[in-house]
């Protein structure tokens, strides 16, 4: 239970900076319930993390239904999560760099946050989530799934909101989908 509630903390901690500090000043997405957050933010000026919590609503109530551990083991991933990606909003503008490097770097923070959760069979929930269900019925890697349902996300929100860089977002997908396909190689949800 320590390791989960550290990863969970850890997690959300590296979740927080590299979506404040990298992606949200240059209007960069993310895939999953992250980037549909990210996509309210950007157009009605939300907080994302809010949004990732309403939006997870449904998913989680399936959850309850067909498959209560993962329901009791991302409840608390979300929540956390989702709060610290609104505190630390405080930290954007602290560190300068362009586009691609900001891609890069919030892509392996953002990675490192998911894959560290994976690990310990927690999660952000949302479409995590709906990639660890989809895991443990293919026992395909989570971290592939969740590069897929991301992929659709980007290419979906850039084509809502025109000042969202398509390329650079690309390149936060694959940057979070290979770090949470690294770190989540030798244990995947519920196999």
């Amino acid at each position: 239970m320590i390791k989960k509630m550290a990863a969970v903390m850890v997690g959300s901690l590296l979740l927080g900076v590299g979506i404040n500090v990298f992606l949200v000043p240059h209007h960069l997405l993310d895939g999953g319930m992250i980037g549909l957050g990210l996509i309210a933010k950007y157009v009605w000026h939300v907080h994302a993390g809010l949004t990732m919590i309403v939006l997870s609503v449904p998913l989680y109530a399936a959850a309850w239904f067909y498959y209560r551990p993962f329901f009791y083991n991302s409840l608390h991933g979300l929540l956390f999560s989702s709060w610290m990606i609104d505190v630390l909003s405080v930290l954007r503008g602290v560190v300068v760099l362009d586009p691609l490097p900001s891609a890069v770097i919030g892509g392996m923070l953002v990675g490192a946050g998911i894959g560290l959760m994976l690990r310990e069979e927690t999660s952000t929930g949302g479409t995590d989530l709906l990639a660890q269900f989809i895991a443990r019925w293919t026992n395909w890697n989570v971290g592939i799934i969740i590069f897929v349902i991301d992929a659709c996300i980007i290419s979906a929100g850039s084509m809502i909101i025109d000042s969202v860089p398509f390329v650079h977002s690309l390149v936060v997908v694959t940057v979070v989908g290979a770090v949470t396909t690294m770190l989540t190689r030798e244990k995947t949800m519920g196999v």
